[in-house]
């Protein structure tokens, strides 16, 4: 991959029948290593052309084409007893050329969500503009140079996954962004080490239900015109990989993400997956985003545990008291960031258990499911402390007419320990069908 297609690609490998802990990561959460600053698709089948004769052009003949159907439903009911609520219908068309001259090729993503259900009075799912409005926007056009076979570069609209800037595709279109990167890998052939680096300028980001970019600045909630400069590396060699992450953001934010993997054998080819990851946050120049200085910080750590078709998850982070962590440009990437809630507010500290299990074995093949609960504490009053509980069910039809359908059920329970003892739920129902 070419960056963060990037920064990592490491991870658990599974034994024989054994659940691949890659799937642990909470949806549209980007892990360190699954950074891609390449070409990374909206969730498209792209479809590759004939054998092309030698004198055909490129540009042409390895041109790809792809479309996604998706259709989604969301119901929230809050604390404050108000309703979310919608269904919609659309997707993406993608188109990606060859190259120039083994040099240069283009791409574009037009993405579309138009309601089927939405009554006014319960509006705020982002599935549709506000007032319950549809949108079409082309929310990716680029130009991607090949330096050399592993270094890359891209220029204009298009997505990217990393820790702090990534697509966070929960909705019905994903977050996309505008920028100029450069990107590559170094070794990782014949057994040897693999460093995946990347970096570049991103200057405006498109949210989920809009048809038009916005500076990341005012994204993260100031009243400025500002970018973001990120650059980042990863190392990777057999079952470890290590690496880090800086965003910076001139009078806004500096960002800085740094995450460990190390898969432990055990006995009977099984691995235990062990990972540790640590986000640090402040105020820069003159402090336009609050109006005033703030630091904080947040570590973590994980274990994945996988028994046969079952993965066991045990998560624990700690928020330092100096002011509530921030995502300001998409997902989250605390271990303890679930469906809802993501426990990252000052002082708060989150454990996590998860089951998931494959049932595959069972004759269902492409059915999979988990349940998890995350506890909240520390947090001082007026905020009140949290649980939340999680439950999930996905369906990928291996073959049959349904080949290239994927079926997703959501559901989020969050318990407020005071204030009377409210609570939230959070459904959710998502069909994908990739032509």
């Amino acid at each position: 991959m070419a960056v963060m297609s990037l920064l990592l690609a490491g991870g658990m490998t599974p034994a024989l029948g054994q659940v691949d802990s890659g799937g642990t990561a909470e949806q549209g959460v980007t892990r360190m290593d699954q950074i891609d600053m390449s070409n990374p698709q909206p969730g498209l089948a792209l479809v590759p052309p004939p054998p092309k004769p030698e004198e055909k052009s490129p540009f042409i003949h390895d041109t790809k084409f792809g479309a996604q159907l998706r259709t989604f439903y969301f119901n929230r009911k809050k604390f404050d007893d108000s309703y979310s609520e919608a269904w919609t219908l659309g997707g993406s068309v993608t188109y990606q050329s060859g190259y120039v001259a083994d040099l240069l090729r283009i791409g574009a993503v037009l993405y579309t969500s138009q309601p089927l259900y939405a009554p006014d009075d319960r509006d705020g799912t982002s599935l549709l503009k506000p007032g319950q409005e549809g949108y079409t926007v082309l929310g990716q056009a680029y130009g991607e140079v090949k330096f050399t076979d592993r270094i890359f570069g891209a220029i204009g609209r298009k997505e990217y996954n990393t820790p702090y800037i990534n697509a966070f595709d929960v909705r019905m279109t994903p977050y996309t962004f505008e920028g100029a990167t450069v990107y590559g890998t170094a070794g990782g052939k014949q057994g040897t080490p693999e460093w995946r680096f990347g970096g570049g300028y991103i200057s405006k980001m498109k949210d989920w239900n809009a048809d038009e970019f916005v500076w990341m600045s005012r994204m993260a909630g100031a009243s400025v015109d500002r970018g973001v400069y990120l650059a980042g590396a990863n190392f990777e060699r057999k079952d470890f990989s290590i690496g880090a992450i800086n965003y910076y953001s001139d009078d806004i934010i500096n960002i800085f993400y740094t995450e460990a993997k190390y898969a432990l054998p055990l006995a009977g080819g099984y691995k235990l997956n062990l990972s540790a990851q640590f986000s640090d946050q402040q105020s820069t120049g003159d402090n336009l985003l609050t109006g005033q200085a703030f630091s904080t910080s947040q570590w973590g750590l994980n274990a994945d545990l996988g028994l046969g078709a079952a993965l066991l998850t045990l998560a624990y982070t700690d928020t330092a008291g100096g002011a509530d962590m921030r995502s300001p440009w998409s997902s989250y990437p605390g271990y303890t960031s679930v469906q809802v809630e993501n426990f990252n507010r000052a002082g708060e500290s989150a454990v996590m258990v998860k089951g998931l299990y494959d049932l595959s074995r069972h004759g269902a093949d492409g059915l999979s499911a988990y349940a998890l609960w995350v506890h909240g504490t520390g947090v001082n009053a007026p905020a009140y402390n949290e649980d939340e509980v999680d439950l999930n069910l996905q369906w990928t039809p291996k073959a049959g007419a349904l080949k290239s359908t994927s079926f997703r059920l959501r559901y989020a329970h969050i318990t407020q320990r005071g204030g009377g003892d409210p609570d939230m739920n959070d459904f959710r129902i998502i069909v994908n069908y990739n032509f």
